[in-house]
């Protein structure tokens, strides 16, 4: 199914109960709903515990629209394409999980409208990560993949695998996204957020940093995962599972 959110196509898809409580899950940068939530067995797990998953695919990521432009990966634009989803499904409030890029905007959608968002499962971010080799990334999805920047290959790699991607587009998305790291804003969130990150995941550096600004915020640490293993990880649904259910 496709939306207009602001004049960009975007595909989603719905599964679960229908009476179940609405999580909206948002993937990783160059991944798409499937590839993040489908095949690494999440969506069968959300659904099972009774939740109605509400799967995203990106601006410029998966069967969405993938604009060229910078300015069209804003990261007020991305949570606000969470945000518009929500409204198109008359949706008031739901749960979230996002890993990586998808948390990212989470922690926004949850900074700019904390009425949308009951809790969030953030996993993959830290205080540093894509964002800090964003312009080398940029390079090498223009250049064929020439880099000397390890997480810059890494992403190349996974990225050019896929024949639904389009790197010019993910060049102008990883430019594009700036999150909001404004200290004052994240000490006023209230919102319950849970951060998964692997032991081994260099990617997401500073997890332990970032919790500390949030109050509300709580941290899980698996081992032996790194930035890609982490996402299948038993331990990570698990977490997830007793955080989204916890009534207390």
């Amino acid at each position: 199914m496709d939306f207009d959110s602001d004049g960009i196509r975007l595909h989603y898809e719905v599964n679960g109960p229908e009476q179940g409580m609405p999580i909206i899950a948002v993937h990783g940068f160059a991944s798409d709903y499937r590839l993040n939530w489908v095949g690494t067995r999440w969506q069968e797990t959300l659904t099972q515990a009774g939740f109605m998953v509400v799967g995203l695919d990106c601006r410029g990521h998966g069967h969405s629209d993938k604009p060229h432009d910078t300015a069209s990966y804003a990261i007020e634009l991305m949570a606000g394409d969470v945000v518009r989803l929500l409204d198109d499904l008359d949706i008031a409030t739901a749960a979230y999980i996002g890993y990586s890029m998808g948390a990212r905007i989470g922690m926004q959608v949850v900074l700019d409208r904390p009425d949308r968002i009951s809790r969030a499962v953030l996993g993959g971010i830290g205080t540093a990560g894509a964002i800090d080799s964003s312009d080398a990334i940029a390079r090498a999805f223009l250049e064929g993949g020439e880099t000397d920047d390890p997480v810059a290959e890494t992403f190349y790699r996974f990225a050019s695998a896929r024949p639904v991607n389009d790197l010019r587009a993910l060049a102008a998305c990883i430019q594009g996204l700036r999150p909001d790291a404004d200290p004052a804003r994240l000490a006023a969130i209230r919102t319950p957020i849970l951060v998964v990150v692997g032991d081994h995941d260099d990617i997401a550096r500073g997890a332990p940093e970032l919790v500390e600004l949030i109050p509300s915020a709580r941290l899980v640490i698996v081992p032996g995962r790194d930035h890609l293993s982490l996402v299948p990880a038993r331990e990570f649904k698990q977490a997830a599972l007793d955080f989204l259910t916890d009534d207390s």
